[in-house]
């Protein structure tokens, strides 16, 4: 007695939505992909920055309230495209974000893809608060304590590497930094991060907000470090107040 044996047709892997499955070379294309998304909107976003760099840097001067020495001869050069790229970045903020997550994120359904989607401008706008925020809060007693450090002995004289790394560096990561909150909120309505998590590493957090205010204030005093590690420390509180909203709001629907 022979038996018929009934092959059934492979199914398709699923782009997007419930059931999707991806290999390990599928991932890999979507990283690409993704990669190049974000690359590309940097560019635009730094030819943007170039034809805005001018007044963006007589901007960021004026505290400083002269001229910027320069050490070589594509110094100037230099700090002109380090501002624009800074610019560009700023821009491709939303672009960048809504890429990430949708890497991390596989899967979605339509009605998860409205959330993100929703989420991009409010992060877009917390990353111009948190560049607002160390503007006008943080860089002027940061630049005051180090202008009136010990007097008598220095004086301040800066180069515009220095002074323009020290400032474009606390404004871009500061404004990352108010992004988190949000970002962790949209990680929640999606089940990916839960408030008994961050609670249970909050002194991870904390060592983690010494190193990033660490790398974010290329200084040695502890006053400019302390300055960034507050306001860390106290969006790492809010992350957690919103993920457990999140999470409520999940339950719900």
């Amino acid at each position: 007695m022979s038996a018929e044996i009934q092959l059934q047709p492979q199914q398709p892997l699923i782009p997007d939505g419930e059931g999707a499955q991806m290999g390990l070379f599928d991932h890999l294309d979507e990283l690409r992909r993704r990669l190049f998304v974000s690359a590309f909107a940097l560019v635009i976003g730094t030819l943007a920055g170039v034809a805005v760099a001018t007044p963006v840097l007589k901007f960021i001067s004026e505290p400083y309230g002269r001229a910027f020495i320069v050490l070589d001869p594509t110094g100037g050069i230099v700090q002109y495209f380090r501002v624009a790229i800074l610019v560009g970045a700023s821009l491709a903020i939303p672009v960048i974000t809504y890429e990430l997550l949708m890497f991390i994120l596989p899967g979605l359904t339509r009605r998860e893809k409205k959330w993100l989607l929703v989420s991009i401008p409010p992060i877009f706008v917390l990353f111009l608060v948190g560049i607002a925020f160390a503007w006008f809060i943080l860089i002027p007693p940061a630049l005051g304590f180090l202008v009136n450090f010990q007097t008598s002995i220095f004086r301040a004289e800066w180069t515009a590497d220095h002074y323009l790394g020290f400032v474009t560096s606390l404004l871009f990561w500061m404004g990352v930094a108010f992004e988190t909150p949000l970002a962790f909120f949209v990680l929640s309505l999606f089940a990916v991060v839960q408030s008994r998590q961050l609670m249970h590493h909050w002194r991870v957090a904390v060592v983690g907000s010494a190193i990033a205010a660490a790398v974010i204030t290329p200084t040695v005093d502890p006053v400019n470090m302390m300055l960034v590690m507050g306001p860390l420390i106290a969006l790492y509180l809010l992350s957690i107040v919103l993920v457990g909203i999140g999470s409520r709001i999940r339950q719900v629907h």
